[in-house]
C-alpha cells in the first residue's frame, strides 16, 4: 500500500503544471532568451553602479554601468543569432517492429563563419517512444532541467567548426505499433558570455512506421482448413511437383544428378549432346485467401491492438503455408506485399462510425478470415470463410451457419507484449 501511495503521489506531481513565472521564462527563452543566474546577478550589478553613478555623478560609475549593459545587451543577442546558424538533419529510419530498439541518427550542421561553443541538443520523441539515458546523462539532465522530463534524449557539444557538423546517434524503444512523426529538436545555448540562455527549436521532422507483432505460429487450424470446401489445392508441394509431367514448360536446363527422366527433353537433348531437362511452370497454393480486418467503431482499444496482430500473424502463417495470401481493410481495400502489408496494419485505427453489412458489400469474392467484434457481421461472410470474433464470453451470440471461427475473450493480459493467451487460441483446434 505504501508503494501504491507513493506511485501516485509521483504522478500527481508529475502531472502538475508549472507555475505561471516558469511558464513566462520558458516562453521567454524560446521566444528571445532568459538570465543565467550569473547574468541576473551581474544585471543587478550594474543596475546597481548606474544609481550610484546617478546618486554621485562620478564619471568612472557611468562607465562602468555602461559597459556593463553592453554586455549584457551582447549576451542577451547572441545565443538567439548564433542558434539561427545551427541546421539540423535526420536521417531517415527504418521500420521496426513493437518492442524493438529503434536507432536514431541527427546531423547538426553550422552553416554560419563562426564557431558554435557549448550546444545543448535535445531531441522531442514521439509518443509511444522511450529513452533510457545513460547514468551521467541522468544526473546532468537534473542538474539542468529539474522540472522537466528526464527521459529526454540529450546531449552536449563542446564546439562545432565552421560550415562544419557533428553526427549525434542514439537509440530509442518502441511501445506501439503505428505511424509516428519525429517534428523537431530543441538546441539551446548561453554561448558566447553565458550571461542569458536561449532556446531554439530546429525542423527536423521524419516519419517512422512501427509494425505490429508477428506471432510465430506452429499451427493454425482456422487457416489450415481453408479451402476444404472449395477448389483443391494443385502442386504445392516438393513431392507433387516431382511427380508432375504435364505443365507450361518454363525453361530447359541442363540434367542435375537425381532429376526424373520423365522430364528429360530428348529432341533438344540430342541436339546439344547432353541430357536437357525440362522446367514445368508448377502453381503453387492454388487457394486464395483474404484476410479482412473490421475497423468499424466498437473496439475497445486493447482487442483491436490483438486483431492488429491476429491479422499480420495469420497473414504470415497463410503465406508460409503456400496460400495466395491478401489483406483486406476498409480504407486500404487489398494489398498483397508484405511491407505494404505491415504498413497498413500498422496505420490501422478504429473507425468514428460505420455500418457493418456496407463494409461486408466490399468484401472481395474469395474466402475470408473475418476478425470483428460484431457477431452479427458473420452471416454476410462469402462461402467457405472462416472469422474471429473478439467478445466477452457472457456476450457471444453465434447465428446459425457452417463457417468455423474462433471467439477471443476480451480482454487478454498483454503488457509484456507477448501475446501468449492471443497465440495459444489461435493455434486452438476447430469445432463446428
Amino acid at each position: 500500500m505504501a508503494n501504491i501511495t507513493g506511485d501516485r503521489q509521483k504522478s500527481i506531481k508529475r502531472q502538475k503544471k508549472p507555475s505561471k513565472i516558469k511558464r513566462f521564462f520558458r516562453w521567454l527563452e524560446r521566444r528571445f532568451a532568459t538570465p543565467e543566474f550569473i547574468g541576473g546577478m551581474y544585471g543587478f550589478l550594474s543596475l546597481f553602479f548606474f544609481m550610484a553613478a546617478t546618486n554621485t555623478l562620478s564619471g568612472w560609475l557611468y562607465v562602468i554601468s555602461g559597459v556593463s549593459f553592453a554586455l549584457l545587451i551582447v549576451g542577451a543577442v547572441m545565443p538567439k543569432r548564433l542558434l539561427a546558424e545551427i541546421v539540423v538533419v535526420r536521417s531517415q529510419v527504418d521500420p521496426v517492429s513493437v518492442g524493438d530498439d529503434l536507432w536514431v541518427d541527427l546531423i547538426i550542421q553550422n552553416t554560419g563563419k563562426t564557431e558554435k561553443r557549448l550546444l545543448e541538443v535535445r531531441d522531442i520523441l514521439p509518443e509511444n517512444f522511450s529513452y533510457i539515458p545513460k547514468q551521467d546523462e541522468i544526473i546532468t539532465s537534473q542538474r539542468q532541467h529539474p522540472d522537466e522530463d528526464k527521459k529526454l534524449p540529450q546531449k552536449t557539444i563542446e564546439v562545432i567548426a565552421p560550415y562544419q557538423q557533428y553526427r549525434w546517434a542514439y537509440e530509442a524503444k518502441t511501445h506501439k505499433r503505428g505511424v509516428f512523426d519525429f517534428r523537431s529538436t530543441e538546441i539551446a545555448t548561453s554561448s558566447p558570455l553565458g550571461l542569458f540562455r536561449s532556446r531554439r527549436a530546429c525542423p527536423s521532422g521524419q516519419k517512422i512506421i512501427v509494425y505490429p507483432t508477428v506471432l510465430p505460429l506452429d499451427r493454425c487450424p482456422l487457416v489450415d482448413q481453408l479451402g476444404k470446401d472449395t477448389s483443391p489445392r494443385q502442386y504445392s508441394d516438393e513431392h507433387n511437383y516431382n511427380n508432375a509431367t504435364e505443365g507450361l514448360t518454363k525453361t530447359l536446363r541442363p540434367y542435375r544428378w537425381g532429376d526424373p527422366t520423365r522430364l528429360i527433353h530428348w529432341r533438344t537433348s540430342a541436339k546439344f549432346g547432353e541430357l536437357r531437362v525440362r522446367e514445368l511452370e508448377v502453381t503453387i497454393g492454388g487457394q486464395e485467401v483474404a484476410i479482412a480486418l473490421d475497423t468499424s467503431a466498437g473496439w475497445q482499444p486493447e482487442a483491436f491492438e490483438e486483431a492488429v496482430v491476429a491479422a499480420a500473424s495469420l497473414y504470415f502463417y497463410a503465406q508460409k503455408s503456400k496460400l495466395s495470401v491478401r489483406l483486406w481493410t476498409t480504407d486500404t481495400g487489398i494489398v498483397q506485399s508484405d511491407r505494404t502489408v505491415l504498413e497498413t496494419l500498422a496505420a490501422a485505427k478504429i473507425a468514428n462510425d460505420s455500418i457493418v453489412p456496407n463494409i461486408l458489400k466490399e468484401l472481395p469474392d474469395l474466402p475470408v478470415v473475418w476478425l470483428s467484434h460484431r457477431s452479427d457481421s458473420i452471416a454476410y461472410l462469402p462461402f467457405g470463410s472462416r472469422w474471429i470474433l473478439w467478445q466477452a464470453a457472457t456476450k457471444v451470440n453465434i447465428p446459425n451457419q457452417r463457417s468455423l471461427g474462433l471467439t477471443i475473450e476480451t480482454i487478454s493480459d498483454n503488457e509484456d507484449g507477448s501475446y501468449k493467451s492471443l497465440r495459444s487460441q489461435l493455434q486452438e483446434y476447430l469445432s463446428l
